[in-house]
């Protein structure tokens, strides 16, 4: 059973992602943070689960995809054998598949990678403190779909009521930057967003989305 922190303690925390430019953004921000201090940084869930068992964090602050060992099996892990630690994750997948199948894994949070640095650092004293903490567009995946029945019927499209939203704005016409600034989400997610549709759907040009998105009611003529 995990055990909060005292509020006066400091944090420990263990990083895991296999992309070395975010463990050092990441690690370079929440050292500059009273009450934080990174203990570890790990490539894949295997390197998290051995370097957790000798560091003894807080708090391991982890991504889903990675080599060797994903986050889901780390999670599972972690739950079964350091139940101490509370696992936050950090990612970009933002579909509630991903995000129930980690709440089941045991994880304390879920928090998406397009979030500020202040959120992030809330989250992680949230879970460290006993809590759980999901960010504004993981909590919207997750209950989006119990608020809205009709979205099971809508789901043999294949696509989340985010990227359905994205390719909309797309098949209007707009470009990466203005559905980001429509959505109120980075660049980079928009362009995230706009790959897994392609891949989902098998759609590979701007035509075929347009296409896609008439032939769905997604706009209209």
């Amino acid at each position: 059973m995990s055990q909060s922190l005292n509020p006066s303690s400091t944090i420990r925390i263990l990083l895991v992602d296999d992309h070395p430019l975010v463990l050092e953004g990441i690690s370079a921000r929440l050292e500059s943070e009273p009450g934080i201090t990174v203990v570890g940084q790990a490539n894949n869930g295997q390197q998290a689960l051995e370097q957790a068992a000798e560091l003894k964090p807080d708090v391991v602050l982890m991504d889903i995809s990675m080599p060797v060992m994903n986050g889901l099996e780390a999670a599972e892990h972690f739950r079964n054998d350091q139940p101490n630690v509370r696992v936050l994750i950090l990612s970009m997948h933002e579909n509630r598949e991903y995000i129930v199948k980690m709440i089941q894994s045991g994880a304390a949070g879920y928090v998406l990678k397009d979030v500020s640095s202040d959120e992030l650092i809330r989250a992680i004293q949230t879970v460290a403190q006993g809590g759980t903490y999901f960010s504004a567009g993981a909590s919207e995946a997750l209950f989006s779909e119990f608020a809205q029945p009709e979205a099971q019927e809508k789901a043999d499209t294949g696509l989340t009521k985010r990227e359905e939203t994205v390719l909309k704005l797309l098949a209007e016409g707009q470009c990466n930057k203005e559905v980001a600034r429509t959505l109120d989400i980075s660049v980079r997610t928009v362009e995230t967003h706009r790959q897994n549709i392609k891949q989902k759907l098998n759609i590979q040009t701007a035509a075929g989305l347009t296409k896609y998105a008439l032939e769905h009611n997604l706009i209209s003529l």
